[in-house]
């Protein structure tokens, strides 16, 4: 196949060198509400089925720039990855008959060892059998197959979750850097019950090697439950920043 579709970046602040972990809520906003007017644009193009939202932040996770932005690769197929977690999420669906993310946000509410913070509409967590070290979801709890279809009412929250998750990790990692996506449906399936859209953050604190590459199995250092806690503290020190501040 030729390479078809569309590459965009997005120019997140007209500052050369502020990490999104310190940029003011409005702004980060402001990039939030860029990634859906894009996306839903773009999604009106029949010949693009995927359409990958992303952020790379610092060498090591592949970036070459150092003025923060943001990418939008719009394609005509979804990759393996994203392929194997649509099947898994379809073959749940159709055996439980529920979303696997809405049962899987059930659960580790109940259990709490892997929540870094919940807020009204969102839930930050570091999920089972995490690949890398401190690796960070957040998941709305509205279910929503698209990142396309959420209403754009409830970014200024997520842009809070968003930007003090950040924080909590330049804060507790020394500014490490970290890819992040915005895991969502094909555009074919928006209106589909199976999946749920979400963020994911991975710090890269770690080399991916031979045994990864060569089995597809990840080695990480730490337990989620663990990394979890750790960042739930800096997470409730963040907050009450925010307390002492509203004041």
């Amino acid at each position: 196949m030729d390479g078809v579709g569309v590459n965009e970046v997005i120019i997140e602040t007209p500052v050369h060198n502020m990490p999104m972990a310190l940029m003011p809520y409005k702004q980060v906003e402001t990039v939030l509400l860029a990634y859906l007017e894009r996306y839903n644009t773009l999604k009106k193009i029949r010949q693009l089925k995927f359409i990958a939202i992303f952020k790379n932040h610092g060498r090591a996770s592949g970036t070459s720039l150092i003025h923060p932005h943001s990418q939008l690769i719009a394609t005509p197929i979804a990759g393996t990855y994203y392929r194997r977690k649509f099947d898994a999420a379809v073959n749940y669906y159709d055996d439980i008959g529920k979303c696997l993310y809405c049962d899987l946000i059930a659960e580790e509410l109940k259990t709490g060892e892997r929540i870094v913070a919940e807020t009204k509409d969102f839930i930050v967590l570091h999920p089972y059998a995490s690949r890398v070290p401190y690796e960070t979801w957040i998941i709305p709890k509205m279910h929503r197959a698209s990142f396309g279809l959420f209403p754009s009412t409830y970014l200024t929250e997520l842009s809070v979750v968003l930007k003090d998750t950040l924080l909590g990790l330049y804060r507790e990692l020394d500014n490490p850097a970290f890819n992040y996506m915005f895991n969502t449906s094909t555009t074919e399936d928006e209106e589909d019950p199976y999946y749920h859209w979400h963020v994911r953050i991975v710090p890269r604190l770690t080399t991916i090697a031979g045994f990864e590459m060569g089995s597809g199995i990840y080695i990480s250092t730490a337990m989620p439950e663990d990394t979890a806690k750790i960042m739930k503290g800096v997470a409730d020190s963040i907050a009450r920043e925010h307390s002492d501040l509203s004041t």
